[in-house]
């Protein structure tokens, strides 16, 4: 039976980070799914057209991770016919075998609510605006407002809001290194999988 971890959390929380080291430290498959609502928004046009014609090329885009696409991404996914539209995608790659890690806003609460293991993965503005102005090369103080705007704009829509589940683990990495919050999420999925599960 495949085993399904969802993590969510804001953006530069280092909720990626996270799921691409526990989808190779377990074998599972991985998906971004931020990068699908990237996708469509960097399409542009309409974005129900976009997301319901998404190929695996829209998807290898290399401008997917500016800061421009992201807040393209969360524009888009506040449309329920993009949401609707992304859904089956991603519930039907987190039951493959083994196992799957899903990041995103809505995996535990939409996506996949009966996932084996939830993570909400934060830390505070400050550090994951100093995290993200790092990896774009960009100011920190325009990353900082620029992150306070999604973060506003994800939690207040209407349609799968970001917010943790309720049975969700959450994990503030403000004060961790990435391999303190790495070893905190596999004991997680350890002792939720079993060690046999290794």
């Amino acid at each position: 039976m495949p085993f399904t971890i969802a993590i969510d959390g804001p953006a530069a929380s280092g909720k990626g980070t996270i799921a691409r080291a526990l989808a190779q430290r377990f074998r599972f498959h991985h998906l971004d799914t931020g990068l699908l609502y990237r996708a469509v928004g960097a399409k542009g046009g309409d974005p129900v057209a976009a997301a319901l014609g998404l190929t695996v090329e829209d998807l290898a885009r290399e401008d997917l991770r500016s800061s421009e696409a992201g807040q393209a991404a969360s524009r888009v996914a506040a449309i329920p016919e993009v949401r609707a539209a992304l859904v089956d995608y991603q519930r039907r790659f987190a039951r493959q075998e083994p196992g799957a890690v899903l990041d995103g806003r809505d995996i535990g609460t939409v996506i996949c609510p009966e996932a084996e293991l939830k993570l909400y993965v934060t830390a505070s503005d400050e550090v994951r605006a100093l995290r993200r102005a790092s990896e774009l090369g960009a100011d920190p103080v325009e990353t900082l407002a620029a992150l306070r705007e999604r973060d506003a704009r994800d939690s207040a829509r209407a349609t799968a809001p970001l917010r943790a589940a309720e049975d969700a683990v959450t994990l503030d990495t403000t004060e961790m290194s990435v391999t303190e919050a790495v070893t905190r999420s596999v004991k997680l999925v350890i002792a939720r999988r079993g060690a046999g599960g290794c």
